[in-house]
């Protein structure tokens, strides 16, 4: 019998850019909405439920309605449909309804797991799309690969998908296609950006590893993010900050401001935004701009986080609280242009993919401790954030901030090793 997905020792994870036909985006779009519509059918109905049993008078009607929708949670799939029958239109995917339900249920976990993250919100209709559908393979497939699921490989430039059929795609590393006999395919999400570009991501699994295990180097270093620089690590080598929002913020501003400007005008005529001709060509180009900024920050991250990862056995990094940091409206702007939580889930997920060790510690006193002997500033001493540059009254060692509390920041990490 095939291993399950969960079961594959490695997994990775692929995302392409695919070019659907117009009754291909249609299709797209019908399964976004309801993948959206039966999320929102889950909530409501837990919603309902939950204040119901608030009820303390014991009201008949009250007891047959909980009894009810006690029912339909037990089978979603089949109530909602029943309900709703429009749901059982063949063009719609089973197994986007169930991974809508099995979404929902996700939600819920994390919410008992980490309390920060709230409970399910109601998902709004937005100018992106997306669903998820599954892989499927035969009984009579014994060795499920990319090549003979309901979502497959045909050839090195299209792909198979339920519902849709044939799509021509672009942007599948070719070690992947190599290897397209060895790997099998899991939760494929499709999605449509903001932009109107079309992608499909796979969760993929094998029994062999993606990438080579990089050899050792006996390096480790310790990195300090900052906004002075994005970056400083140990060995004293600076990465400066590429700023890509404030080099464009001033005609984004312009372009939202009119965006903002033909909504109302529109609001004034009574016509609807999907309908204004005016707004849709103003919102894209709004998109076009965020979406240039997103790419430009991603790719950037992306080299600095392989970087790291390959030329050093060991990489500590602070352990950055965003949201707590978010809270200085001084700072905020400055904060969400870096992207340092973006960095460290990359070096998190790189350092497993090529074998090294990456870890973050806590960043307690790392400025303020003298990396030479250890002396800690305190009191009228301490160091501000204008202070880039110190001398140590214990030892009288010349530190540059940075690029010290880049060594107290690798000392802790070996530390705690």
């Amino acid at each position: 019998m095939a291993k399950t997905m969960a079961q594959l020792p490695y997994h990775y994870g692929v995302k392409v850019r695919v070019f659907p036909s117009t009754e291909q985006k249609r299709l797209i779009k019908r399964n976004s909405d309801a993948s959206r519509f039966i999320y929102n059918q889950m909530n409501g109905m837990n919603n309902e439920l939950f204040w119901l049993k608030k009820v303390k008078t014991p009201i008949a009607l009250v007891l047959k309605r909980i009894a009810d929708l006690t029912e339909r949670l037990k089978k979603p799939s089949t109530a909602i449909s029943n309900i709703h029958g429009w749901l059982n239109h063949p063009d719609f995917d089973s197994l986007m309804k169930a991974n809508a339900i099995k979404n929902y249920k996700t939600a819920w976990k994390l919410f008992r797991q980490v309390h920060q993250v709230g409970t399910p919100k109601f998902h709004k209709r937005s100018h992106t799309q997306t669903y998820q559908t599954s892989c499927l393979y035969s009984a009579k497939v014994m060795a499920p690969t990319m090549k003979n699921g309901s979502v497959r490989l045909t050839d090195n430039h299209h792909l198979q998908l339920p519902k849709l059929g044939r799509l021509r795609f672009k942007g599948l590393p070719l070690k992947i296609l190599d290897q397209a006999n060895d790997i099998r395919i899991g939760t494929t999400t499709l999605s449509m950006d903001a932009v109107g570009n079309y992608f499909v991501s796979m969760q993929i699994g094998s029994e062999h590893p993606f990438v080579a295990k990089r050899p050792v180097v006996k390096s480790k270093v310790g990195i300090d993010l900052n906004l002075d620089n994005f970056l400083t690590d140990s060995n004293g080598r600076v990465i400066d900050n590429p700023r890509y929002y404030r080099m464009i913020k001033g005609r984004l501003a312009k372009a939202q401001q009119k965006l903002s400007r033909r909504a109302r005008r529109a609001k004034k005529n009574q016509r609807r935004l999907s309908e204004s001709k005016n707004y849709q060509r103003q919102r894209l180009l709004v998109a076009k701009l965020q979406l240039k900024i997103a790419n430009q920050r991603k790719n950037f991250l992306h080299h600095i986080s392989t970087a790291l990862i390959k030329n050093h056995d060991l990489v500590v990094a602070e352990e950055l609280r965003s949201k707590n940091m978010l809270r200085n409206h001084a700072l905020a702007m400055s904060i969400s242009d870096v992207g340092w939580r973006t960095l460290l889930s990359m070096l998190t997920y790189k350092a497993n993919l090529y074998g090294r060790k990456f870890l973050t510690i806590d960043p307690r006193n790392t400025t303020q401790t003298c990396s030479h002997c250890g002396h800690v500033m305190t009191g009228k001493r301490k160091l501000t954030l204008a202070d880039r540059e110190w001398t140590c009254p214990s030892c009288g060692t010349f530190h540059v901030r940075d690029h010290n509390a880049a060594k107290n920041i690798l000392a802790k990490g070996l530390a705690a090793l």
